[in-house]
């Protein structure tokens, strides 16, 4: 399909602000300066800008949780200042400062998330089922990671969408762990794609570091799924250098992930890989590239004032009881 220079340059400055914006939130996480947790991205952030680039605000998206969903989310236009401030417990937040993990942008396609592994997909057979009945072009994306697909709900969701046609992709964002537990342990095939052989639905393997040939795949995917052909299972081959969430060892079973492992991994830079990508092609200069880098920060900073200017949430008692208790 090839992608245009204008699509490669969203693509690439989209990557370098969910690089920025992970290392912000990751950073503050660690200052204890945000609510709840954080799961980084570090290297696994390729697939989900590619995901939320190519989506129209209407098409409907869970985003993955690495990176609490900032590299899919800030792609498809979300504003990012207002996420910046949910995890920092501020009335300015996109759910008022009440939570740091089940947020929600209806206006954007994206209903909520949830802390069930595969939990997303039931609803991703809703959302897709609905993008049907519209009848106006919509698909639904689900981004998850190789973990989810351990469990029934996707059998069960891939099952029910090859049957009834749904414009839904699924997209798995494969980085070969699931917290401490390597996927050849886990999966008795190399491949995550093989499983849609099952449900006669179409598959493609990408190359989950390079943020321009997961658009490609993915632009295909959309394509067949507006067209009315059924979903299509995408597996992007990806990377994960970092632990699974701040605080929580970073290890291969029960011994600490070695430095030569974690340093071929960084081989693997999507920023770099994209770098050299768009220097080759001419699609930008290294100067222009420069001024990436620098509007990213400068959009980091002016979501940081927001956040930390903002007005701390404060639920009354009435509300506290009605999110525990049922009358």
């Amino acid at each position: 399909m090839g992608l245009s220079k204008k699509l490669m340059t969203k693509l690439f400055t989209n990557l370098v602000r969910a690089h920025h914006f992970d290392e912000l939130f990751a950073r503050r996480l660690t200052r204890g300066e945000l609510i709840g947790f954080y799961h980084p991205a570090a290297g696994h952030f390729a697939p989900g800008v590619a995901a939320g680039s190519i989506l129209n605000k209407d098409d409907f998206m869970w985003p993955h949780h690495r990176a609490h969903g900032v590299p899919h989310m800030l792609s498809k236009g979300v504003p990012i200042e207002e996420f910046l401030a949910e995890h920092t417990g501020k009335e300015t937040g996109c759910c008022a400062g009440r939570t740091s993990w089940h947020w929600s942008f209806p206006e954007f396609g994206i209903y909520g998330m949830t802390g069930y592994i595969g939990g997303n997909f039931p609803q991703m057979v809703g959302y897709g089922w609905a993008a049907q009945r519209n009848g106006n072009g919509q698909v639904a994306m689900s981004c998850t990671g190789d973990g989810s697909y351990n469990n029934g709900r996707a059998h069960e969701a891939m099952l029910m969408a090859a049957n009834w046609k749904l414009p839904i992709i699924f997209l798995c964002e494969n980085n070969g762990w699931a917290i401490h537990s390597r996927i050849e342990d886990m999966h008795p095939t190399e491949d995550i794609a093989s499983l849609a052989l099952g449900y006669d639905m179409p598959s493609a393997i990408v190359d989950g570091q390079d943020v321009f040939a997961c658009a490609e795949a993915l632009q295909e995917a959309v394509k067949r799924a507006r067209a009315g052909k059924g979903p299509t299972l995408v597996e992007a081959k990806t990377v994960r250098w970092r632990e699974h969430d701040i605080g929580t060892p970073d290890l291969d079973g029960y011994r600490p992930r070695t430095k030569e492992e974690l340093a071929e991994l960084h081989e693997r830079d999507p920023i770099r890989i994209a770098t050299e990508q768009m220097l080759d092609n001419k699609t930008l200069s290294q100067g222009q590239i420069d001024k990436v880098h620098e509007d990213a920060l400068a959009e980091c900073d002016a979501a940081e004032k927001f956040a930390d200017a903002s007005a701390i949430a404060e639920p009354t008692v009435e509300e506290l009881r009605a999110a525990v208790y049922a009358d």
